[in-house]
């Protein structure tokens, strides 16, 4: 069954086309990987789901419920949450204090949002860290923590934009880790990802989008084999390997 429905997605800044008739969904329970080169448009499907960017044509439905027009706040309060790219945690707080700020969406009293939040530093790790100042922690704690922000909001469905990208291998590995547990907990995943290792060992699905387009669909092992992947991916090696030569 789907819970999140894209269809027929097109977003254009100017002469450009970003996204381009895309359609997708993305089924209860689930991992779904959205890979593709860089410039392909995967973190403007996000922006396009979370109402940070409104589409030029198509609908984006959540629980059989049309939240095109709503605004990303309207969105997060109907389940669906995202992480960014680029972690912006409030530095000047602490690391739990920048998880009870989501968990008050949920949370009325200050007490229910303090257990809330350490609930969920547990599970993503950072429970020693709790009462360090985000500004202080290594890229590895501050995507972690940038998931737990997410998760405060209590997500039934959640968007991971990059989450593993920049760490080192042991950072990877506890990052997929979470996302497992995550996933064991009931709620459904969206994934942006380059580094293969956790998008192949982490999505039942993959969708390949390329200029803004889906150029394939189906199971990990499927996706890897296809043509037309292989040379959208070679196509982006071969021009930066290019670049560094001149």
């Amino acid at each position: 069954m789907a819970i999140l429905e894209v269809q027929g997605l097109t977003k254009s800044f100017g002469g450009l086309t970003a996204v381009h008739d895309l359609s997708f969904e993305l089924r209860k329970g689930e991992i779904l990987g959205i890979i593709g080169p860089n410039g392909a448009g995967k973190t403007t499907v996000f922006n396009l789901i979370t109402g940070f960017y409104h589409p030029n044509t198509g609908t984006v439905r959540f629980k059989d419920e049309t939240i095109t027009a709503l605004r990303p706040y309207q969105i997060c309060q109907r389940g669906l949450a995202r992480t960014f790219q680029i972690t912006q945690p409030f530095a000047n707080l602490s690391v739990l204090e920048n998880v009870k700020i989501g968990a008050y969406s949920r949370n009325p009293s200050s007490k229910e949002a303090t257990e809330e939040a350490l609930r969920i530093l547990e599970t993503v790790g950072l429970q020693e860290k709790r009462a360090e100042y985000a500004s202080s922690l290594s890229i590895g704690h501050r995507k972690s923590l940038e998931l737990a922000k997410a998760m405060a909001t209590r997500p039934e469905v959640i968007l991971l934009d990059e989450v593993v990208a920049g760490l080192n291998t042991k950072e990877a590995d506890t990052m997929i880790t979470h996302i497992h547990k995550i996933r064991e907990q009931g709620i459904t995943i969206l994934l942006i990802e380059h580094v293969m290792k956790a998008i192949m060992s982490l999505s039942n699905r993959i969708v390949v989008i390329h200029y803004g387009k889906k150029i394939a669909e189906g199971a990990p092992e499927e996706v890897a084999k296809d043509p037309k992947v292989i040379e959208a991916y070679l196509g982006e090696e071969y021009i930066l390997a290019k670049s560094r030569k001149t």
